[in-house]
């Protein structure tokens, strides 16, 4: 299986894990050894920045996972700039997941406080993840404005509803030349093994581990639903060729819809 390229670094899983509603430090790290994953996010508002051992960041480094903190909680470009500067001081890195939502009951993506966000943290040399809605006008303007990846949702943050964005995930990850990482609403291992063989380049996932019956064992599911989708999209899905034969640009399009 081909590596995952994030930001000029290398990894072999495809599989991005958050950290929030784990019971504790130690099972947090138990699962995310139990995933394999080599990347984690979490909100630097929940981190002790003074000294960066408490139960999420410690346990992190320990497993040697590149840390993406986030801006979680920011409800405009100014708090979200201001959080990843934070964030780059403490944990030493230049890595940040922008979200932007200032309805703390939904947690959607403010989509102009976010772009505003992400150029000024890329201007400012950040590698930058930008969560944002599945919008394929949106996502080829981060592109432009050189973020690392993009990062349109499944479904709304913990909701488990899976891929409810299912054809404007298909056109952004068309058109889009920068990586594309399904981020929100995954709820079952299977929706993340969808996402891969749609040609993503990762899933970002958190509820559906953190607060399932057994989140170690889930976390092994995952891991093996993010194996066999990636190995499905690069063995060729008979669908896809199917598609390919479309007579016309438009009935093509109409196709992607219905797939």
């Amino acid at each position: 299986m081909d590596k995952l390229i994030l930001a000029g670094q290398e990894f072999d899983s495809r599989l991005i894990v958050g950290t929030g509603k784990y019971s504790s430090g130690e099972e947090l790290a138990k699962s995310i050894k139990a995933s394999g994953s080599q990347i984690a996010t979490m909100a630097i508002k929940r981190v002790d920045t003074a000294h960066a051992t408490d139960d999420i960041v410690k346990p992190l480094r320990d497993l040697g996972v590149t840390l993406m903190p986030n801006t979680s909680g920011a409800r405009n470009a100014k708090e979200a700039v201001f959080a990843a500067n934070l964030a780059r001081e403490a944990l030493g890195t230049d890595w940040i997941k922008v979200e932007v939502h200032p309805d703390q009951k939904y947690l959607l993506p403010d989509t102009i406080e976010t772009y505003n966000a992400c150029k000024e943290l890329v201007a400012q040399g950040f590698k930058v993840f930008a969560y944002c809605q599945a919008d394929l006008c949106l996502c080829k303007g981060l592109e432009e404005l050189g973020v690392a990846a993009v990062m349109p949702l499944g479904s709304p943050i913990g909701s488990a509803k899976g891929l409810q964005t299912e054809p404007f995930l298909k056109l952004i990850i068309k058109e889009c030349r920068c990586p594309v990482i399904v981020d929100a609403g995954i709820g079952a291992p299977s929706e993340a093994a969808k996402s891969l063989e749609l040609g993503a380049a990762a899933v970002m996932v958190n509820t559906a581990i953190a607060a399932a019956g057994d989140p170690i064992a889930m976390s092994e599911a995952f891991k093996a639903a993010c194996i066999a989708g990636r190995l499905g999209y690069e063995a060729g899905l008979a669908a896809q060729f199917e598609t390919a034969k479309a007579t016309s640009p438009m009935e093509q399009f109409l196709k992607n819809l219905q797939d």
